[in-house]
C-alpha cells in the first residue's frame, strides 16, 4: 500500500483562551490540564516509551484509548516531515469516535485492509488529537475525489501541521482537547550482502569451478557470492587443473589470476574504498541512561554505552533525539559547527 498507510498519530482540539503550545516531542500541547485524556500506541509498543522498528513492507496497527466519549484524530510524521492523516478517513465506516474507556484498534479486525510500512527509514511521529467535539479539518486536509480513501495533508513537516492544528483547536473550548506522542522507526529491509570473484587465466577457454559449481568462462567477473572462503578449481585445456581456496569479501572483489605456463599468483582480496568523513565533526553524546537509543535526523546513530556514544555528523542544523523505556522521550535541534560534547539526560 501506499506511504499513507505507514503510521498514524493522533490529535485533538485546542482552547480558545490560550495559545496551543508546539512541542517538538508532543508536536501540540494543551497548556491546560484537561480532565479528557488520550493515549495512543503501536502494536510493538504498550508503554508508548519506546521507538520500535518496523521494516518497510511490515503491518502496523494503531490504538488509541480516552477516558470520555471523543472524536480522534490520527496523523503521521514520517523522517522527510511529510504528513499522513489516518483518521478520519472513507474505510471502516470513517468512524473516528471513540467511546469512553474503551480502545480502539485501526485498522481494526476484520475491516478489509491494513497499514503497511513504507516510504524512507527514520523516525517517524504519530500523533492522537481527541476533542469532545468533532473539529473542521477543512484547513489541513481534503479528500481530492470521490474515490479517495485517505485525505490529502495540506500541512508539511511537523511544525506546518502543529500551526494548522493550532488554528483548527483554537475556537475550541479548553479543556475539551488533549494529544498525545508515539514514536516508531522504519527500518530498511535487510539487503543480501554478496561480494564478487575474477579469475584470470592466460589460456583461452578456461573454466572457472567455484565450490563444485561451474561459473562459466575465466577472464570474467562473477557477482552475488555470499561471503566465506570456497575452494576453486580453474580448468585449461592442455594443462593440468589449478586449485586453491580462495576468500569472498562483503562489498568487495577477490582477484584470482592464474598463469599456466609460469605458477598461480594467491588470490588477493579487494577491500571496497573506506567513505570519507573529513567533512564531518565528532560529536560525543554523554547520558547517564544506558542502553538509550540515539536518533540523528530521523535516523538511528545506535545506543548509550559506557556513559556516551560518539556520532560524526556534517556542518549544520541536526535534529536528535534519544529514547529510553520509563524516559520521556528528548528532542533538541543542536548546530554543529566543530567537534564537541553534548550531555543529554532525559527525565522519567
Amino acid at each position: 500500500m501506499k506511504k499513507f498507510l505507514m503510521i498514524p498519530a493522533l490529535l485533538l482540539a485546542s482552547s480558545a483562551y490560550a495559545a496551543p503550545k508546539i512541542s517538538a516531542q508532543s508536536i501540540i500541547v494543551n497548556p491546560t490540564q484537561p480532565d479528557l485524556s488520550v493515549q495512543v500506541r503501536v502494536n510493538k509498543d504498550s508503554t508508548g516509551n519506546a521507538a520500535p522498528n518496523y521494516a518497510v513492507g511490515e503491518n502496523i496497527t494503531i490504538s488509541t484509548s480516552v477516558n470520555r466519549d471523543a472524536y480522534v484524530y490520527l496523523f503521521n510524521v514520517d523522517s522527510t516531515g511529510e504528513v499522513t492523516q489516518i483518521l478520519p478517513n472513507r474505510l471502516q465506516g470513517g468512524g473516528n469516535f471513540v467511546k469512553a474507556n474503551t480502545t480502539a484498534v485501526f485498522p481494526a479486525a476484520g475491516s478489509g485492509f491494513t497499514f503497511t510500512v513504507d516510504g524512507q527509514s527514520g523516525l517517524n511521529k504519530v500523533l492522537a488529537l481527541a476533542s469532545l467535539t468533532q473539529l473542521n479539518l477543512d484547513q489541513i486536509s481534503s479528500f481530492k475525489n470521490a474515490q479517495d480513501q485517505f485525505a490529502t495533508v495540506k500541512a508539511k513537516g511537523q511544525d506546518g501541521l502543529a500551526q494548522a492544528l493550532s488554528i483548527v483547536v483554537s475556537p475550541v473550548q479548553q479543556n475539551s482537547w488533549v494529544s498525545d506522542t508515539a514514536f516508531f522507526n522504519v527500518v530498511a529491509a535487510a539487503p543480501v550482502r554478496t561480494g564478487n570473484l575474477f579469475v584470470g587465466t592466460n589460456v583461452t577457454g578456461s573454466t572457472v569451478i567455484l565450490n563444485g559449481r561451474t561459473l562459466g568462462v575465466a577472464n570474467t567477473t562473477y557477482t552475488g557470492i555470499a561471503p566465506g572462503n570456497y575452494p576453486v578449481r580453474v580448468k585449461a585445456p592442455g594443462f593440468a587443473d589449478y586449485t586453491t581456496t580462495v576468500r569472498i569479501l562483503e562489498n568487495g572483489t577477490t582477484n584470482l589470476n592464474v598463469d599456466f605456463a609460469v605458477r598461480a599468483t594467491a588470490p588477493a582480496p579487494v577491500r571496497p574504498a573506506p567513505v570519507s568523513n573529513a567533512n564531518n565533526y565528532s560529536v560525543v553524546i554523554r547520558s547517564s541512561v544506558a542502553g538509550a537509543r540515539v536518533f540523528v535526523d530521523g535516523v538511528e546513530a545506535g545506543a548509550v554505552q559506557n556513559g556516551g556514544i560518539t556520532l560524526n555528523v556534517g556542518r549544520g542544523s541536526h535534529e536528535i533525539v534519544m529514547i529510553a523505556p520509563g524516559y520521556r522521550t528528548f528532542l533538541n535541534t543542536y548546530n554543529i559547527t566543530q567537534n564537541g560534547q553534548i550531555t543529554i539526560n532525559p527525565t522519567r
